[in-house]
């Protein structure tokens, strides 16, 4: 197991944590942590682009031009595509670009990111953390302590509104439970904030 030291709100130590080499120590997998996103991404995509084939598109029943004298090319109706205003080949239309992958792909995906945080030391573990009332400016502050002022996902193991309210308007900062976050928005962070019990809630998860 890694053991890594543990900070509280103000950045100083805070005592050791064990991390389990099940979660954190295993090889990166790049191909579940690839498939992983592109399906992620994929399942995002609202799918609603849409243009006219040439059945689609008003007119057409009559010959635009006569058959000869006119010097242009003969052309049986205005929707053929090579005229202007006429349908588009092979148009796109509204479909679902969802689909699932392997549950054992997906787990694989998870503890492949949270193995590299921990090994790229972009992984910071807090004792606790909690706000009496909802300050944006105390979590900018832990943030600094935490040297995470950056791009940074928090997980915690239960919500805690006064966190959730403390980082909204902090951009690049969301905040998130165990069980609500994906491997995306580990990736898409620059440091991974866990607090003690969220570390305890993963391993109980992914065990």
């Amino acid at each position: 197991m890694a053991n890594i030291k543990m900070l509280n709100m103000a950045g100083e130590e805070a005592g050791s944590i064990e991390l389990s080499d099940a979660i954190f120590g295993i090889e990166p997998n790049e191909y579940a942590v690839h498939a992983v996103i592109k399906n992620y991404l994929a399942n995002r995509r609202q799918g609603t682009q849409s243009a006219k084939t040439r059945g689609d598109v008003r007119g057409g029943g009559r010959k635009p031009f006569r058959q000869k004298g006119t010097g242009r090319h003969r052309q049986g109706s205005s929707t053929d595509p090579s005229q202007i205003g006429g349908g588009v080949v092979f148009a796109p239309k509204p479909r679902s670009y969802r689909y699932t992958l392997p549950k054992k792909v997906r787990r694989l995906a998870m503890l492949s990111v949270l193995s590299s945080k921990l090994a790229e030391n972009e992984l910071i573990v807090v004792d606790k953390l909690a706000f009496e009332e909802p300050k944006t400016k105390e979590m900018i502050k832990v943030l600094e302590n935490l040297k995470a002022e950056k791009k940074a996902l928090v997980v915690m193991a239960d919500k805690d509104e006064n966190v959730v309210r403390s980082a909204a308007n902090l951009k690049g900062v969301r905040t998130a439970v165990v069980g609500s976050f994906n491997v995306y928005e580990v990736l898409n962070h620059q440091s991974l904030i866990l607090t003690s019990d969220a570390v305890k809630k993963l391993e109980e998860v992914y065990k």
